[in-house]
C-alpha cells in the first residue's frame, strides 16, 4: 500500500481579507477613511475573542461557586 498524506490548508479568513481589502482602498485613495476605521476589522475581532472570553470567565466563575455551595 501507498502511504499517501493530505495536507490541509485553509485560506486567508474574512478578518485577513477586508483588512488587505481596507489598506489597499486607502493607499490608493479610494477611500479617505481614518486608520482606526481601516483597520477596524482587526480590532473588531480582537473585541470578540476578548468578549467571549470574558464571558467565559464570568461563566466558569458562576459554575465554581454553585459547585461549592
Amino acid at each position: 500500500m501507498e502511504n499517501s498524506q493530505q495536507i490541509a490548508t485553509a485560506g486567508p479568513g474574512l478578518t485577513t481579507l477586508l483588512t488587505m481589502l481596507f489598506i489597499t482602498l486607502k493607499l490608493c485613495g479610494v477611500i479617505a477613511w481614518s486608520w482606526v476605521w481601516v483597520l477596524s476589522p482587526i480590532w473588531i475581532s480582537i473585541g470578540l475573542v476578548v468578549a467571549l472570553l470574558g464571558v467565559a470567565g464570568i461563566l466558569m466563575c458562576i459554575g465554581k461557586r454553585y459547585k461549592t455551595s
